[in-house]
């Protein structure tokens, strides 16, 4: 008995509490049944109303602490620091409001916070750097761990390793919105500590997001609890469609093909590397809206409504509506505490500069080399001599400028690794490229296509280098691809009126061709994104760098065409279920929307059998090792 008591209520390392997990579920149901009879007896005596939603705030805070030291131990602690941390500032933000300590407060509010994730985060990455600068031997102290040991008998925990707290920057990027709402009055500071702590630690969303702004969760505290028969329906539909993009979608393309290329990416041909890295970008989209779908869904079963995470980023025509689809509450943060500080689409600040000169710092650390410094560099300095000399550009280019910088930065967040900003990098090129290419008039895409097509081409006759293949065989494809929109421009401005029919066709071809193009380069960014993940931090750099490399020459090496038939074939399901997640996704919305709302109107009765015959299905793909959620390590 007493081992059962243990495995339920102790930590295990070696089993977190995961959402595909059946512990979950039984955690799930005895957590809901007492919920419901809190709202039971609270119904009964509608005088208390307001202790019942005080009681089912604190039970569900204190439930939330339970999940999160089942998925992290004694990091726990970090969680209670953070909440009683910023609760106190807030107050005193408030009570100092119109004076400049209130500024002071939220400036140290922002230091604690990005503190601590620069200490969890960051510390492998700072010990390297003064290593490499100064020619030490530190190693990193984890101080928690030292602290710690101080309180157990037998020193338990590692010190000389820092472990990330599962969902850190999730939950810190959570406070910080609030500290910086109380202090431009968005909202007001919340006055009892455990109502804030339950929205800082509410655990459908606690781990991996989405990020919740306080002034979107927190009025639901105070408002009656409501679950109408349409949004129960609504709430199991998202249970069970996460759990089937990440278990049967996510887990099965990760197991079966993508982690056997990416771990030895020279065992495999150029065509199922790139046939991989394709798989990858459904893989961790399946994974990470798969986790949203299901924290949406938990949520709501308790009343309580989550932001929209996701809004198939694969539909996109462009980087820019990418990122307004993909991963949609951490681009909300980003634009409102990073890039409009920065100076948004205004212009450039001191922020902009400083933040300049430390990621060139950063980039000279990371790869030891002076020009991806002065690249960097250069740029920031071309773009300001181009806004001071030319004055009618010059809002276009600081925001191109910020968004750089906050398409870096994001880069950097993920992980203190080259590859990763090397990813940021590339997103935040496409944006500013997209933006340039959008105001250019027909002929000079044409010509802009047909230099650098030409100009890929002759590199690659010259130094025969497979990345300058791989560019060369992508920029072709644009080139045709551009020709032939070019080529509908020049008849369209021949003809004097064109028919309604040709008109809708040259719009749905010129659409889905800017859809393949945008899949397409968001997938080759993610080859330096996945590189970097799942690593340990003290070798990422290098195990990151040697990955990618070796994916880029495979890919844009020399292809054997007769395997590629042979490899369809053996690997047909994951081929399969490749196009069946890419037809579900390029589904319309409306008919995704009236599948949703059908689901949700059927007869109980039904509805229970078609619960029953998913989970059924669902359970033939759980793998042996089960596969963690991919965003629980940023």
């Amino acid at each position: 008995m007493s081992d059962i008591l243990r495995n339920i209520f102790m930590y295990d390392t070696a089993h977190p509490l995961l959402f595909t997990q059946f512990y979950f579920w039984a955690f799930f149901a005895v957590v809901y049944a007492l919920f419901a009879l809190i709202m039971e007896i609270g119904a009964k005596q509608s005088a208390a109303a307001r202790g019942r939603l005080h009681l089912r705030n604190v039970f569900l805070m204190a439930v939330s602490w339970f999940f999160y030291y089942k998925t992290s131990g004694i990091f726990l602690l970090i969680l209670a620091f953070v909440t009683l941390s910023d609760w106190l500032i807030a107050q005193r933000i408030d009570a100092h409001r119109g004076h400049p300590a209130a500024k002071a407060w939220l400036i140290a509010s922002v230091v604690i916070d990005l503190g601590l994730l620069a200490y969890f985060k960051y510390a492998y990455f700072f010990t390297n750097m003064l290593n490499d600068m100064f020619g030490t031997a530190f190693h990193v102290f984890d101080i928690f761990a030292y602290i710690g040991n101080g309180f157990s008998e037998n020193g338990r925990f590692m010190v000389d390793t820092i472990i990330l707290p599962v969902g850190i920057s999730f939950y810190l990027f959570q406070v910080i919105s609030y500290t910086a709402d109380v202090y431009h009055g968005r909202i007001k500071p919340v006055r009892n500590i455990l109502d804030f702590g339950f929205y800082v630690s509410f655990f459908p969303q606690l781990v991996a997001g989405p990020i919740v702004r306080a002034s979107e969760f927190i009025p639901q505290l105070y408002k009656p609890f409501h679950l109408g028969r349409r949004q129960f329906g609504i709430a199991v539909f998202w249970m069970l469609n996460g759990l089937a993009k990440k278990i049967i979608l996510s887990d099965y393309l990760a197991v079966n093909l993508i982690d056997r290329v990416f771990d030895n990416p020279l065992l495999f041909s150029g065509f199922e590397n790139l046939f991989a890295l394709f798989a990858y970008s459904m893989q961790v989209y399946a994974d990470f809206s798969g986790y949203t779908d299901i924290a949406i869904g938990v949520a709501m079963l308790m009343g309580f409504y989550l932001p929209k995470n996701f809004d198939s980023p694969y539909k996109s025509q462009n980087p820019q509506e990418f990122w307004r689809r993909w991963h949609m509450s951490l681009s909300r943060w980003l634009k409102t505490y990073l890039y409009i500080p920065l100076g948004g689409n205004r212009e450039a600040t001191f922020g902009t500069y400083f933040w300049i000169a430390l990621i060139a710092l950063i980039a000279l650390v990371l790869t030891g080399s002076w020009i991806a410094t002065a690249v960097i560099g250069v740029i920031g300095l071309t773009v300001a001599l181009v806004a001071l000399t030319v004055p009618s550009h010059r809002k276009l280019l600081y925001a191109n400028l910020n968004s750089f910088i906050v398409m870096l930065l994001g880069g950097l967040w993920h992980g203190a690794s080259w590859n990763f900003m090397i990813w940021g990098g590339l997103n935040g090129i496409g944006m500013i490229l997209n933006k340039f290419w959008r105001i250019m008039n027909w002929h000079i895409r044409m010509a802009a296509m047909l230099v650098i097509t030409a100009g890929f081409y002759v590199s690659d006759m010259i130094w025969a280098l497979p990345v300058l293949h791989m560019f060369r065989m992508w920029t072709l494809i644009l080139c045709a691809g551009t020709l032939i929109r070019y080529i509908a421009f020049l008849c369209g401005k021949c003809s004097t009126r064109l028919s309604k029919a040709n008109d809708y066709l040259a719009q749905t071809i010129g659409s889905a061709w800017a859809v393949l193009q945008t899949f397409t380069f968001i997938t080759f960014t993610r080859l330096f994104f996945r590189s970097s993940s799942n690593l340990d931090p003290e070798t990422a750099n290098q195990v990151a760098w040697e990955t990618a490399t070796n994916m880029v020459n495979q890919i844009g090496g020399a292809w054997d065409s007769s395997i590629i038939l042979p490899f369809m074939w053996e690997y047909r399901y994951v081929v399969i279920m490749f196009l069946m997640g890419m037809v579900i996704h390029w589904l319309p919305t409306k008919f995704k929307q009236w599948y949703r709302i059908n689901f949700a109107l059927m007869p109980l009765w039904l509805m229970v059998l078609c619960v029953v015959a998913a989970v059924i299905i669902i359970y033939q793909f759980i793998t042996a090792d089960m596969q963690p959620f991919i965003y629980f390590q940023f």
